[in-house]
């Protein structure tokens, strides 16, 4: 009996120790406005906005991606097409959001992960810029129809510029690009109207028309082959 229980404390040490030893790499922290302008800077680095898509709108930092995070679903979705080696550096509207995700982040293999202090509250009071997201004239659904020739197959892409899934996508769309198939990029997160007409309503989703009939339809990440094999 005793060796029994020695051994099975042994193999939960073992297991705690692996444990530990797996997040030991991982560097997290809540850092200053100034830290954190500083840190965006930098090359190689990504921007999360953890906050909902309307709070996003009404300003963010540049080049953010965004994923709410008390959308589930959703921040799981989009922060898997993120790259975990590179520095991440998340914010909300005072920083428990982002606290909250940075720990989830780090706890599932993101490296390195930073969250803004007091979030984008106090990047307001420090006066450091935010963008909003514009009034865009939106596209009409003839427009639309329009844009898709009649006499061959294309791709169209819609997605949205703070989508992290989407930006994964654009060293796929470009190399089908380079091969001659024909693509067609939609803003959907600003045409709005469009998106609703064509019931999307996660990015990206990719439509293929053959001659201005849409035959096949991919939501998600997709790979070359697969998006090629649509078009021929």
């Amino acid at each position: 009996m005793k060796f029994i229980i020695t051994s099975s404390l042994l193999f939960i040490s073992i297991v705690l120790l692996s444990l530990f030893s797996c997040n030991s790499s991982a560097q997290s922290s809540a850092i200053s406005v100034a830290e954190f302008e500083k840190g965006i800077a930098q090359k190689d680095i990504q921007i999360l906005d953890v906050r909902t898509a309307e709070e996003y709108n009404s300003g963010h930092i540049a080049n953010t991606l965004q994923a709410d995070w008390n959308d589930e679903a959703v921040f799981k979705t989009r922060v898997a097409s993120l790259d975990k080696l590179k520095p991440l550096y998340t914010y909300c509207l005072s920083g428990g959001r982002s606290g909250a995700a940075m720990q989830w982040l780090t706890q599932n293999g993101f490296k390195t992960v930073y969250n803004l202090k007091g979030g984008i509250s106090a990047w307001k009071q420090a006066n450091k810029p935010l963008e909003a997201v514009k009034d865009i004239a939106q596209m009409t659904m003839q427009a639309y129809q329009n844009l898709l020739p009649l006499d061959k197959t294309v791709l169209v892409d819609v997605g949205a510029e703070w989508c992290p899934p989407c930006k994964k996508m654009k060293p796929v769309l470009d190399s089908l690009e380079k091969q001659n198939f024909t693509v067609i990029k939609i803003d959907g997160g600003s045409q709005t109207f469009i998106s609703k007409q064509l019931k999307i309503d996660a990015f990206p989703v990719f439509i293929v028309y053959k001659n201005g009939k849409e035959i096949a339809r991919k939501e998600g990440v997709q790979t070359f082959e697969a998006l090629k094999n649509l078009l021929l």
